[in-house]
């Protein structure tokens, strides 16, 4: 068995006194306060078409023919954003099937006619009638954090861990 030594200089009791501080932070409330940043900060992706790395999305089909934004059909991936917090940590996601496939892109999924005998879609040379096709779609990353989310979130913890001192 090894024997361990450990030397502090200066004033040890200030430090003792910052380290069992820490252990009476309201975790359970920092922790909500980190998961509603960053649930703002995602939906601001959204209204921003840019992603945590500050990088602009690639437009979407529709968006570019003048039906809104990408990412914003119909809202259901925004507002599909929700938060889980506790004590032990948080999470900011969503559970729309779709998510991963804009937040990770999709190289080639195929796409088959399963209601009608063909597809329809109005494509650059107007209409198409296809069994099948195979489509790419450009990742769009909307979950994550940014430089400034990572300030924003070390502000709030040094704010709780003097509030509570």
């Amino acid at each position: 068995m090894s024997d361990y030594s450990i030397r502090l200089e200066g004033d040890s009791q200030a430090m003792l006194r910052k380290i069992r501080s820490f252990a009476d932070v309201d975790k359970k409330k920092l922790h909500a306060t980190l998961a509603a940043d960053t649930r703002d900060a995602t939906l601001d992706r959204f209204k921003q078409s840019r992603g945590p790395d500050g990088k602009k999305w690639k437009t979407s089909i529709r968006a570019a023919s003048g039906s809104g934004k990408t990412l914003i059909k119909t809202a259901q991936l925004r507002n599909s954003i929700k938060t889980k917090s506790d004590a032990s940590g948080f999470a900011v996601g969503t559970n729309v099937k779709h998510a991963a496939t804009h937040q990770f892109g999709e190289k080639g999924r195929t796409i088959r006619a399963k209601k009608a005998k063909y597809l329809h879609f109005k494509g650059g040379d107007g209409w198409a009638k296809v069994k099948k096709v195979k489509i790419k779609i450009d990742a769009r990353p909307y979950l994550g954090f940014s430089e400034d989310d990572q300030k924003e979130m070390k502000a709030t913890v040094e704010d709780f861990m003097s509030r509570e001192n």
